[in-house]
């Protein structure tokens, strides 16, 4: 008889956890609709706006979008809107700050993780986060004040004359500033979330400590740090106040020369959002849908390579 009455309670008590669990699961399902449905709106919103001017009954005088999207000139005194160039500028800041930043990061995370003793590993972790808890406009000030003379005082040294230093470069150096800590972080995660038992088998069989860290270690992590990089370019795609502080808005492009000024998408939105109506206003948010078919293309062409590199064996 009691065995009868144990097994009841347990039943009942079962049906209570699953209850509980079903509410749960329910919760969690309105929480990932309710940050979906937020993403929806902002992606309808900019596309209303973002489509309105090159539909032919658009109040303010049509755009054709194959002159606006292969364009290479940016006029809005004159009324041409041309983002071509401004795509590729931007995909070479934002490339050119991860070449330069990333192996700075993740040599550091390597140091932080499995190297520094464990007091200055700490100090280090708090410097890191303090980097990434740092406002846009704050980096900003700081090139426009630092980045800027440096950089000129480097094209002066090679013969080049620059906009006060506002230029492609500077904006590359700022960005990789902007990412490091972002991607520092993750690798910091993925490096030490690396078995412990494949780091002593490595030496076990007599690699050097250094070779561990190297051809082990970072080879078992290097999925989480690409996951890293990815976040870091995504950050670069999408700084504006910043950029716009040392970029110089040049009107034509592309720019590939490292001491000329340059035009990212950021920086063209945020230049034009002092307008509340009219065509230059609303072409920011054409600006803005291209900025995110952008990132969108760029973060799927990354995710395939990061899983090629996941694999690598």
């Amino acid at each position: 008889m009691k065995s009868y009455v144990k097994q009841y309670i347990n039943t009942i008590e079962n049906q209570k956890k699953l209850r509980k669990d079903q509410r749960m699961k329910k919760l969690f399902l309105m929480m990932a609709l309710l940050a979906s449905s937020a993403i929806a709106v902002i992606i309808v919103f900019i596309s209303i706006k973002g489509i309105a001017p090159f539909l032919p009954n658009y109040t303010y005088g049509s755009v054709d979008f194959l002159p606006f999207i292969t364009g290479m000139t940016w006029r809005q005194d004159q009324g041409i809107y041309g983002v071509g160039f401004i795509i590729v500028n931007t995909l070479i800041s934002a490339f050119g700050a991860m070449l330069l930043s990333f192996p700075i990061s993740v040599l550091t995370a390597l140091y932080i993780a499995k190297i520094a003793p464990k007091r200055i590993a700490v100090l280090l972790s708090s410097v890191i986060e303090l980097l990434a808890s740092i406002p846009s406009v704050v980096y900003g000030v700081f090139a426009s004040g630092t980045i800027t003379l440096l950089v000129s005082s480097l094209a002066a040294n090679f013969g080049f004359v620059t906009a006060g230093g506002s230029s492609l470069l500077a904006v590359i150096l700022l960005l990789a500033i902007m990412i490091f800590p972002t991607i520092t972080t993750l690798s910091i995660t993925a490096i030490r979330s690396v078995d412990k038992e494949i780091e002593l088998g490595s030496l076990a069989l007599g690699a050097t400590a250094t070779q561990t860290h190297f051809k082990v270690v970072l080879t078992a992590a290097k999925s989480g740090i690409f996951a890293g990089a990815i976040l870091g370019i995504g950050r670069a795609f999408g700084e504006a106040t910043a950029v716009a502080m040392v970029a110089g808005n040049k009107m034509f492009g592309p720019t590939f020369h490292l001491f000329d000024t340059t035009r990212t998408l950021t920086t063209t939105m945020l230049a034009g959002l002092k307008e509340t109506t009219g065509l230059d206003y609303d072409i920011r948010f054409s600006a803005g849908l291209v900025l995110m078919a952008v990132i969108l293309l760029s973060n799927l062409i990354l995710n395939l390579v990061k899983k090629k590199v996941g694999k690598l064996k």
